[in-house]
């Protein structure tokens, strides 16, 4: 009997590998990984690279990546300017690289990048992506804040279209900063008429600046003296902006050694005065690092010195009960940020040996990993 081959089979296997072609596509770009060691750039050629490190303004291993969120296939980071030798505070990268060293193009260009222009970019600490795709970034003027600190320009949020890169506004801090400020971290919300408020943690002054975009004006909330129960210094300031089930947005914050975990409407936020509008959720089972939210309910955060990351629902009670374990990262790593991978519909976790870099034992450079949340 001759064997009978089907007309149809090596054109159903094609088939089946067209119509699963873009489903694995996802799935790698979902699941892998993007790595890169210190600061490696895109230069706009040889000789300005050459230039730029004899003048001692590019020292790889002094470039960090802290803050990031993601539009499409492109990553934004922050670089604050921690140390001497940065020559690029904000830049993007692609999640579809796939080598070992991913390199970082200046956002939006090269020229907003110089150091001692105070129409440029000096140190970015934070950013926020919007729903607008309106990138927001925190730069506080200060440059080498882990050496001798300079202060550059005055403190500024800088809005950007993601997109195009264009320019769309400059929000001055000066006026509502003092010198003495330290401003750490940027969350962005929208009322339900539509305006966008910006606000910015001063760990130094325990406020919240509240910028009216819309109105072009901001002042400064100051937030109440149990923030400081615990804190031996006024520490780290951690902002994160949640929407809850009832459609409200609430700011949740909390100082780093402080003792416990505070919430506000932010509706009563933009109205200038927090005053008996504030809610205590009680103690912290530890010394807590806030992460990065959802875009929704979830807080992600980890506890100091650990690399395993914890997701809450803020819509739950503020429990250890309700806190689960989403990603664990390897031991030499800690996560600073993170962030939803909406193209994916997945969360991302920035991870880096951050502690060896403030000590000055990265060798050639900190190892920055951008990963996928394992069970999140």
């Amino acid at each position: 009997m001759s064997s009978m081959r089907s007309p149809c089979g090596a054109l159903g296997v094609t088939l089946v590998l067209a119509a699963l072609g873009p489903l694995l596509a996802r799935e790698a770009r979902h699941s892998h990984p993007v790595m890169w060691i210190g600061g490696s750039f895109q230069w706009p050629c040889a000789s300005t690279k050459a230039l730029v490190i004899k003048a001692g303004s590019y020292v790889p291993k002094n470039v960090i990546a802290t803050r990031a969120q993601i539009l499409g296939d492109e990553v934004f980071v922050a670089l604050p300017r921690f140390k001497r030798g940065n020559p690029v505070t904000l830049a993007k990268l692609s999640l579809a690289y796939r080598g070992c060293q991913a390199s970082l193009a200046p956002f939006p260009c090269w020229s907003l990048q110089e150091e001692g222009d105070c129409h440029a970019l000096q140190s970015v600490v934070d950013l926020f992506l919007d729903a607008h795709g309106v990138l927001w970034v925190l730069d506080t003027g200060v440059v080498d804040s882990l050496e001798e600190p300079v202060r550059r320009c005055p403190p500024k949020v800088v809005a950007f279209s993601a997109k195009t890169g264009k320019l769309l506004r400059v929000l001055p801090l000066g006026e509502l900063a003092c010198p003495l400020s330290r401003l750490q971290q940027l969350v962005v919300d929208y009322a339900r008429d539509g305006h966008c408020y910006v606000y910015v943690s001063d760990a130094a002054a325990r406020a919240v600046l509240v910028w009216d975009v819309a109105a072009g004006r901001g002042f400064r909330v100051l937030l109440p003296p149990q923030l400081l129960l615990g804190c031996a210094r006024k520490d780290v300031l951690a902002l994160a902006l949640v929407r809850k089930k009832c459609g409200n947005n609430y700011l949740y914050f909390t100082y780093l050694s402080g003792k416990r975990l505070f919430s506000v409407k932010a509706e009563c936020l933009r109205r200038g005065s927090v005053e008996g509008r504030v809610v205590d959720h009680g103690s912290k089972p530890g010394r807590m690092v806030l992460v990065g939210t959802d875009g929704g309910s979830a807080i992600f955060f980890r506890y100091e010195g650990s690399s395993e990351v914890y997701r809450w629902d803020a819509d739950t009670r503020f429990s250890k009960e309700n806190f689960a374990l989403v990603h664990r990262g390897n031991q030499c790593s800690l996560a600073t940020h993170a962030m939803a991978d909406r193209k994916a519909g997945s969360m991302r976790v920035l991870e880096s040996n951050f502690p060896d870099f403030i000590q000055g034992t990265v060798g050639c450079g900190a190892t920055q990993t951008l990963s996928v949340m394992q069970n999140c």
